[in-house]
């Protein structure tokens, strides 16, 4: 198939480039042109997805039987690139996210759950319904966090910074709020396991690990995956109403509960992680935060000492 991917060289693109490419795929990438394609000899058409103009006249003269749209944040975003491939295309991947699922009492999240109007990624919820509604062969992903090499967002890395410091982890809450995080090349490899999978047409995959974790558990693990014993983790545990951070973001994650079933994607796309946790952190910490020079890096942990000091 000829493949067009949006973005392709941070993150998700450069892993699902790489598959798409060992499968046989030509794949040929938009973005701005700021960095190399992740694999020798792929073509890269440069422009700004942002504007409409660009897009049609940078997109409308090629042909692609698929195209995957990795970085549409909202409607805004995705509307004119499905309008260009109307009728054109075999099948449009779009990702959206976790986040969309209104908070609640009863989990795991299930990809007919309702969504939250308020959320941050409502956005995403949006396009997934405007693709519903155009008649395109769509597939939409829901990732909950995703880690691994080469993740521009600090998840893993924030709590990698704590660890080889040895400073201690703040934690909101009393660290039993259960997360979920999958890893990119898992998400990659269900991606690719949707094109032309005719059961996929028009459905919702949520995609991460299949197993969840603690924030008491996830610090531990972090831990574990640079090579401290349980005992060398130190953990404290606040309350975070008792501070006022503002828009200062103190810890990665959502505080509350954030996890989603994945076996409607392991049944129809026939895909199943093949890193559990640890292994994936080893993978991050071993093949990205070392060579990366995370550990040298300066960090700011003046909200880590406001937290310290109002807990003596």
């Amino acid at each position: 198939m000829r493949i067009l991917i949006m973005g392709g060289t941070r993150f998700i693109g450069v892993y699902l480039t790489k598959i798409l490419v060992e499968q046989g795929h030509e794949v040929i990438l938009f973005n701005r042109g700021n960095q190399p394609a992740p694999v020798e000899g792929v073509k890269q058409i440069k422009g700004d997805r942002l504007d409409p103009i660009q897009l049609k006249e940078k997109l409308s003269g090629e042909t692609f039987d698929a195209v995957y749209d990795n970085n549409g944040r909202q409607l805004k975003d995705t509307q004119p690139l499905a309008e260009i491939f109307q009728n054109r295309v075999q099948h449009f991947i779009y990702v959206s996210s976790a986040g969309v699922y209104k908070p609640s009492e009863e989990m795991p999240h299930r990809e007919g759950d309702p969504v939250d109007p308020n959320s941050r990624h409502k956005g995403k919820y949006e396009t997934e319904t405007y693709l519903a509604q155009t008649g395109l062969p769509w597939t939409s992903v829901r990732p909950t966090y995703i880690y691994g090499p080469h993740n521009y967002n600090p998840l893993e890395a924030w709590f990698f910074h704590r660890l080889v410091r040895g400073r201690a982890i703040p934690i909101p809450g009393d660290g039993n709020h259960i997360t979920q995080l999958g890893h990119v090349a898992d998400l990659a490899r269900a991606m690719a396991a949707i094109l032309g999978n005719q059961k996929a047409i028009g459905q919702i995959y949520n995609i991460s690990g299949d197993r969840y974790v603690t924030f008491d558990g996830l610090a531990r693990l972090c831990g574990a995956a640079i090579g401290k014993s349980r005992d060398e983790v130190q953990l404290v545990h606040y309350n975070p109403k008792q501070f006022s951070f503002g828009k200062r973001k103190a810890f990665p994650m959502r505080v509350q509960h954030f996890f989603a079933d994945v076996s409607k994607a392991m049944v129809e796309l026939n895909w199943q992680p093949q890193f559990d946790l640890l292994s994936g952190l080893k993978d991050s910490f071993l093949h990205d935060y070392l060579p990366s020079g995370g550990d040298r890096a300066e960090v700011d942990f003046s909200l880590d000492e406001e937290i310290l000091q109002g807990k003596i």
